[in-house]
């Protein structure tokens, strides 16, 4: 049996590889679409370099905080960032991949966990809410547009 658990998604979306990888490694866009619907964020550290640390509180639509910490592993600007994700709860790790194409920008992230119980039971959730997450960032990336 496999000891981990592989979440992939991507996306197309309508800009160059740079303007999203812009959208992440800009703390104050990277509030305004970060985790599923109904999450609101506030990025306290962000300090985008191997063996940087990432603070992040994602407060859910009940009012309730969740103080993310994570460590940027390896980065390659424009391209690719990988990270680890050490709480709440699910330790994990994070590659994210910006690649230009003919009708615009593609992310992939590629989220990998320890199989576990409970990392099985949430793994039913994690592509549906990586789908938010992209849908966040794709309104984000529509009212930003202009800003060019």
């Amino acid at each position: 049996m496999n000891d981990s658990i592989e979440i992939l998604n991507d996306r197309l979306f309508p800009v160059d590889r740079a303007t999203l990888f812009d959208a992440f490694s800009d703390p104050r866009k990277l509030e305004q679409w970060w985790g599923p619907e109904g999450f609101t964020n506030h990025v306290t550290h962000f300090d985008l370099q191997p063996g940087g640390s990432w603070l992040v509180t994602m407060t859910a639509d009940n009012g309730t905080d969740f103080h993310n910490r994570w460590t940027f592993e390896e980065i390659v600007p424009g391209e690719m960032v990988r990270m680890t994700h050490h709480e709440p709860v699910h330790i994990f790790t994070l590659e994210m991949r910006f690649a230009d194409e003919e009708h615009g920008g593609r992310l992939w992230w590629r989220m990998l966990f320890d199989r576990t119980e409970e990392n099985e039971v949430m793994e039913k959730f994690l592509h549906a809410a990586n789908e938010q997450n992209f849908d966040r960032l794709e309104r984000l990336l529509k009212q930003h547009k202009g800003d060019h």
